[in-house]
C-alpha cells in the first residue's frame, strides 16, 4: 500500500513540471497579441515565432506527462 502511494505521490511531483510551460505559454500568447497589435502587416512572422515558442514549451509539459505516467504505472 506504502509503495502504490508513493508511486501517486512522484507521478503528481512530475506533473507540477507542466506549471511552468502553462505560464510560458500564456506570456508568449499575450506578448505576440500586443506585438499584432502594435504591428498587424507582421502577422506571418510573428504567428510562425509564436507557435515554434508554444511547441517548444508544450514538449516539456508532455514530458511531464509521460513521466508522471510512466510512474504511476511502475
Amino acid at each position: 500500500m506504502e509503495e502504490e502511494a508513493a508511486k501517486m505521490l512522484g507521478a503528481g511531483i512530475a506533473m507540477l513540471g507542466c506549471i511552468g510551460p502553462g505560464i510560458g505559454i500564456g506570456i508568449l500568447g499575450s506578448g505576440a497579441m500586443q506585438a499584432l497589435g502594435r504591428n498587424p502587416e507582421a502577422r506571418g512572422p510573428i504567428m510562425t515565432n509564436m507557435l515554434i515558442a508554444i511547441g517548444l514549451c508544450e514538449a516539456v509539459a508532455i514530458y511531464c506527462l509521460v513521466i508522471g505516467i510512466l510512474l504511476s504505472m511502475a
